[in-house]
């Protein structure tokens, strides 16, 4: 069995710390990836402090993985030795189903994620990204655009296609006017996919502190949440909302900046449940609508935009050893806007 290195949580309390693991040997369908960087999600912290109550230690975290082909089995077609390669939030999918269902798979029954999960064979725990290797069947790798600079790539593993998949099915483009609500690691990668889809950028944030970063990766307007007049001065306005953020908000008042016939997205995900009346979605045919990062299919059609676009995640770059000081700036949102995992520090 192939060994790894990494960093793992052991517990929903301690620090995350170095860990040796052993990959499943690879099958004549499968890529073996170095893995060069990897991204850090909100997600990750949530999981390994087990505070979705579905945590099983030890996990190596890491779904926004960036990385080069080491080696491929004897039926992988659609890779080589030294390509360019990512791998996102899953491994494998309907594995239940009588057939793949390569659009909607993140959606459906046996969905096999990249860490935290089981492979197919009910046994064998998945373990993520925050590691020098990793074994992944062919179908759920995925091509970076070699334009891409791996390390800001990594992001878009995750962060990019939960933003990509709601703007590109709400129809987002000319003619839309459509508001991401936070500008975190979230949001300004809707900000910069939507501006490259063509549609009119709004940001809703909290304050004004990153109004100019807004504006320079593509809104073309910005505003404070926090000033009561916003929601009088932009009432009825939006085609489309995007809320990425996980904190408390006012669900009722977001929903009336929508116009006739306007959805309102959830893809940050509140502790509490969603307080929504009746009257602030009837009267307007109002839609409250949720997604979830996207299927393998969506996922690289994503990566051939930002490709195209030269749209890639805003970094900041850490070495290995400073992943529980960037767990608590995360939280402190103290990032502009992702962190990522340089693995070579691995060796450091």
């Amino acid at each position: 069995m192939p060994i790894a290195r990494g960093y793992a949580a052991t517990d929903a309390t301690s620090p995350l710390k170095p860990f040796t693991f052993e990959r499943r040997e690879p099958n004549e369908d499968d890529v073996v990836i170095d893995i060069k960087f990897a991204g850090i999600c909100h997600s990750d912290i949530h999981t390994v402090r087990n505070e979705w109550k579905n945590a099983v230690y030890p996990i190596v975290p890491g779904h926004e993985i960036a990385g080069v082909v080491k080696a491929v089995g004897s039926k992988v077609t659609n890779f080589k030795v030294g390509d360019h390669v990512g791998v996102g939030c899953f491994v494998d999918s309907c594995v239940g189903c009588a057939t793949r269902d390569l659009d909607n798979e993140q959606y459906m029954p046996g969905l096999v994620q990249t860490y935290n999960s089981v492979e197919a064979d009910g046994k064998t725990a998945t373990q993520g990204g925050y590691s020098d290797q990793i074994v992944v069947k062919e179908g759920y790798v995925l091509k970076i655009p070699d334009n891409l600079p791996l390390d800001a790539s990594a992001p878009l593993l995750c962060a990019g296609i939960t933003l990509y998949s709601p703007l590109h099915h709400w129809g987002a483009g000319p003619g839309k006017k459509v508001a991401i609500v936070g500008m975190g690691g979230l949001g300004h990668m809707g900000v910069k996919i939507g501006a490259a889809m063509g549609a009119d950028i709004t940001v809703l944030s909290q304050s004004l502190s990153k109004k100019e970063d807004g504006l320079k990766l593509g809104a073309k307007h910005y505003y404070a949440t926090s000033d009561a007049s916003t929601f009088e001065k932009l009432a009825g306005t939006f085609d489309l909302i995007i809320c990425t953020v996980s904190a408390e908000i006012d669900w009722n008042a977001y929903l009336g900046l929508l116009k006739v016939n306007g959805t309102m997205v959830v893809v940050g995900v509140p502790e509490n449940a969603i307080p929504v009346h009746a009257f602030s979605l009837i009267p307007a045919r109002r839609q409250l609508a949720g997604s979830m990062i996207g299927s393998i299919k969506e996922t690289q059609e994503m990566l051939d935009f930002c490709g195209k676009h030269n749209i890639v995640s805003e970094i900041e770059k850490i070495n290995i050893q400073q992943v529980n000081e960037a767990y608590e700036r995360v939280l402190k949102s103290d990032v502009r806007y992702r962190f990522v995992i340089d693995m070579a520090s691995l060796d450091a």
